[in-house]
């Protein structure tokens, strides 16, 4: 197994366990703050168990700050970017490492903000798309309590673009933008090919997890 295929395997294996203690009420994630740091100490238990020499070693980071030399991040419209979860597997005798971006989004029904949460779902997976400079692959999970992001009859058509419902897809090179007078935010442009699936677990959450293929 080389080592993309390790740093797949911590993630599924962590996401997992997170729907599943999460399920069984072993913990609790009532904000975005509780989800990262949940995800994260179930990616380090996991993590470490997937070094396999005495020189390899399991590193992990949250908010970890990133620059794009020479271009802009839709998210921040600058340089630079903060990635929600990174995490490595490094051999420090050779140097070698390979790494994981995971970004995360949680929306609540009681502070629903419609349609600029949607939309920023698609600018996390663009930013994703991005790192490729400083990432091997890449996550986007994102909780809600909130049944209008997944299974919502129909959406606005000034903002029907951004759209992640259960059983809908997307397009590589599909423009998506906001119609409206004001616009949230420019249009945005994936590489990717993406379809998307939900999961639910008995608290009431509902969960969407994406790979994304970082790209230089």
């Amino acid at each position: 197994m080389n080592h993309e295929e390790r740093i797949k395997q911590i993630v599924e294996i962590a996401y997992d366990r997170l729907c599943g203690k999460i399920t069984g009420q072993r913990i609790d994630v009532s904000n975005e703050a509780s989800l990262q740091l949940q995800f994260a100490s179930i990616l380090k238990t996991i993590g470490e168990l997937y070094e396999e020499t005495p020189d390899e070693r399991f590193n992990i980071e949250l908010e970890k700050s990133v620059i794009l030399s020479g271009r802009a991040f839709v998210k921040s419209k600058t340089e630079k970017a903060k990635i929600d979860i990174w995490f490595s597997l490094e051999n420090v005798k050779s140097g070698e490492k390979h790494s994981c971006a995971i970004e995360l989004k949680y929306f609540k029904k009681i502070n629903h903000r419609e349609p600029n949460n949607r939309y920023d779902v698609f600018k996390d997976i663009h930013n994703l798309e991005c790192y490729g400079s400083f990432v091997d692959a890449g996550f986007l999970l994102v909780a809600t309590d909130h049944p209008h992001y997944i299974n919502q009859e129909v959406y606005s058509q000034d903002t029907k673009d951004f759209d992640f419902r259960e059983g809908r897809g997307y397009i590589g090179g599909t423009e998506l933008a906001y119609r409206t007078k004001k616009p949230y935010g420019p249009p945005i442009t994936l590489k990717g090919k993406y379809n998307f699936s939900w999961r639910t677990v008995e608290s009431g959450l509902s969960f969407l997890f994406v790979p994304v293929k970082p790209c230089e």
